[in-house]
């Protein structure tokens, strides 16, 4: 583990020194280098890679080298307790597929709940879950706050790092595990064959049913059926929203002023995942903004007034056909007020909203 984060590193700062913190120049830089090393594993130029992925995103948000001996430490220890857990008799799951579920079932434990693990006769070592951080979940303030590096430091997290900490680990374990979209949100779908299909929800640690999912009003059955939400991401699909996440890093370190690098991420995230509703709505967001600050350094009401130059006209059709067949897939924008009472549904409806089946594994 600690080879591959090193040559990924390696990779995005050509450092002589690791382990220090550098600032990188240009400013901007290193964001390139992190797009062209996701680009080369959608190419398949590269060995396809979700941690390296996420840990290139944020290597270039923060722009300088991570701890990597701390990463490490911790990534061992979650490895080693999830692996002590499968292969313990906690889990009495004994279907065909008893070792991945076990596997699940485990990374679960380890993210949510609190385990202990003797050292000696004497001492024992108690490893806390991981909670739900309310102090700004989507990352609007400190994007930093949607980072695994965060978490880990932290033990405290969201839906944006909490999944994809989980299915880090289901990686790294050489389990299938699905990440999948839902309004503001990510969440983890697996399957068993007791269970079939199911939702595993880490900010709550529940097993929803699709009832809770579409309990917010903003899922409408279009939405559903064309792929924006509820659908499960490949691996190829999951590292392509990396971008996504790359561009929105783009954006809070340098502003929206120069939508061209958030543009190209969305463009090649959709060539991989054409619903993908993170990477239209972003694209037609840094659209808009960078439109209306031309209209405003301009003094102009109307945006047809800037039509004169052919790629402006381009871009507001393009963004204004984004949106228009966005409404016609079914999306509608959740508040983020909606989106807290939501979260706070299943965590005070749990019994309402829980999958029962879960109570076989």
């Amino acid at each position: 583990m600690r080879i591959k984060i090193f040559l990924l590193l390696m990779y995005l700062l050509s450092s002589s020194s690791i382990l220090k913190s550098q600032e990188i120049t240009p400013p901007d830089s290193i964001f390139g280098q992190a797009y062209n090393y996701i680009n080369g594993m959608l190419n398949d130029d590269i060995p396809l890679s979700f941690k390296d992925a996420v840990f290139s995103t944020e290597t270039a948000y923060y722009g300088r080298t991570l701890n990597l001996e701390a990463l490490n430490e911790e990534y061992s220890l979650l490895l080693n307790l999830v692996e002590n857990i499968s292969n313990s008799n906690l889990i009495t799951y004994t279907g065909k597929d008893a070792g991945a579920v076990t596997k699940y079932a485990a990374i679960f434990k380890v993210l949510t709940d609190t385990v202990l693990v003797p050292v000696n006769s004497t001492l024992v070592y108690e490893h806390t879950p991981y909670t739900y951080d309310f102090d700004d979940p989507l990352g609007q303030r400190d994007w930093s706050k949607m980072f695994i590096c965060n978490l880990l430091e932290t033990g405290k997290g969201n839906c944006h790092s909490l999944p994809y900490l989980y299915k880090i680990l289901a990686e790294e374990l050489n389990v299938p595990c699905n990440l999948a979209f839902a309004p503001n949100h990510i969440y983890i779908k697996l399957f068993s064959e007791t269970t079939g299909w199911y939702n595993t929800e880490l900010t709550s640690a529940t097993f929803p049913i699709d009832a809770w999912l579409m309990a917010s009003g903003y899922i409408t059955i279009d939405a559903i059926r064309n792929g924006l939400y509820m659908d499960t991401l490949s691996n190829k699909q999951a590292v392509a929203n990396c971008l996504i996440d790359l561009a929105h890093g783009y954006q809070h370190k340098y502003g929206k002023e120069n939508p061209e690098f958030v543009i190209q991420c969305c463009n090649t995230a959709l060539e991989y995942h054409p619903a993908n509703i993170n990477a239209l709505l972003t694209k037609a967001e840094a659209q808009k903004f960078y439109i209306h600050s031309l209209m405003k350094a301009k003094n102009l009401k109307k945006p047809e007034q800037l039509f004169a130059d052919q790629t402006i006209k381009d871009m507001y059709s393009e963004m204004e056909s984004i949106y228009i067949e966005l409404h016609k897939s079914g999306y509608r924008r959740m508040p983020e007020e909606m989106y807290s009472k939501w979260i706070d549904l299943l965590r005070t409806e749990s019994k309402t909203y829980t999958n029962k089946k879960m109570k076989t594994i």
